[in-house]
């Protein structure tokens, strides 16, 4: 598998993109103001994900995506630990992510990954989404934010 940075020219993988993050009005505010990387296996796009410098120093994961008949293979990981290591080369001393209450799987990763909870923004998905979000039988209502130490 390589990870790549896309390419200006070519289509942002908003299809991909909106399996981690409804929005698609969100999803397109937030990755032209980050650097998307595109994970391909074989000339097939397996997988993605957006970094969104956000403060001095700080770097935050704003989407990971992989097709859902990929899940449980390992590439999730390797995006997280592909956006770590990018972030770490780019100087930045903290990288964070955010994910819903309701993203027990997600949450697994990025503790596996080594991130830590940091916070929890409270409605935060009430507040920024027109329509309800579930997730594994859990309506998705906070932001689990977490955060890692890369310097």
């Amino acid at each position: 598998m390589i990870i790549r940075k896309r390419n200006n020219d070519e289509p942002l993988p908003i299809k991909l993109l909106l399996l981690a993050d409804p929005s698609e009005e969100i999803v397109r505010e937030y990755a032209s103001r980050g650097e998307c990387f595109i994970a391909e296996l074989y000339e097939e796009v397996v997988g993605v994900y957006v970094l969104l410098p956000t403060r001095p120093g700080t770097i935050e994961l704003v989407n990971v995506a992989v097709p859902e008949e990929l899940h449980g293979r390992g590439i999730g990981k390797q995006l997280v630990m592909d956006a770590i290591t990018k972030a770490k080369n780019k100087g930045f001393k903290t990288i964070e992510v955010g994910t819903g209450n309701s993203g027990v799987g997600q949450l697994a990763l990025y503790q596996k990954c080594g991130f830590r909870i940091t916070g929890v923004d409270l409605d935060f998905f009430i507040k920024h989404y027109d329509e309800e979000i579930f997730e594994n039988g859990i309506q998705c209502r906070d932001m689990v934010r977490m955060a890692m130490d890369i310097s």
